[in-house]
């Protein structure tokens, strides 16, 4: 029991994980958002913890929430960073793709 614990927390440590740019869409209001994570396979629940809670710092965004529900959005990938990249160079890197995103789709920051 102890063994499996142990093996679970190490491939948890282990396990590879995809940095990228993502937006956040409201489907009635059109309304977007960009933002980029360092683990896009975790931000989905923590942004939708924060807008159930009632107090995510984008208060548009968490004004579209409350007025429609958890139902009218979705997270959608747009971009992924290479797993080999320095950590530095990736939030670089992000910094430009975030400008270039935002611009793209008219969308405000997460």
């Amino acid at each position: 029991m102890r063994e499996d614990r142990k093996a679970a927390i190490a491939a948890y440590k282990d396990r590879k994980v995809a940095a990228g740019i993502y937006a956040v869409r409201c489907t009635p209001t059109g309304e977007q958002w960009v933002g980029w994570a360092s683990d896009l396979s975790t931000i989905r629940n923590r942004l939708w913890f924060a807008l159930r809670l009632g107090n995510h710092a984008q208060r548009a965004m968490q004004a579209a929430w409350n007025a429609h529900g958890a139902d009218a959005f979705d997270l959608v990938e747009l971009e992924r960073f290479e797993d080999d990249e320095p950590a530095y160079v990736r939030q670089s890197k992000a910094k430009d793709r975030l400008a270039f995103w935002r611009n793209q789709l008219d969308a405000g920051a997460v």
